[in-house]
């Protein structure tokens, strides 16, 4: 059978799952977007993005345009590591159906 250990714990969680899928679509993605998009508090998003921050996964970009914005990007090992995600579900879909 399949062994579910191979599913990255950091990623799995709901809200980080959607984090690292909406970052997977654009090379980065303002706070203010990420978080109208996955309809999160900010308490919420921060206390993810700061997970995915320290494991490596997301880098961030602090500037001042008309005022701060604060934006979060995939690092290498962000992509690799999502696209493993992916590679595990897949085999678990597939394993799943007839």
């Amino acid at each position: 059978m399949f062994d579910f250990d191979k599913l990255d714990r950091i990623i799995h969680e709901k809200g980080r799952l959607g984090i690292m899928t909406l970052l997977a679509t654009r090379p980065s993605w303002p706070f203010q977007d990420l978080k109208a998009e996955l309809n999160m508090s900010d308490g919420n998003l921060i206390t993810h993005l700061r997970t995915l921050h320290d494991n490596g996964y997301v880098s961030v970009t602090k500037e001042i345009l008309d005022r701060p914005q604060t934006s979060y990007a995939l690092t290498a090992k962000g992509k690799k590591s999502f696209q493993e995600y992916l590679t595990v579900l897949e085999q678990i879909i597939k394993a799943g159906r007839p």
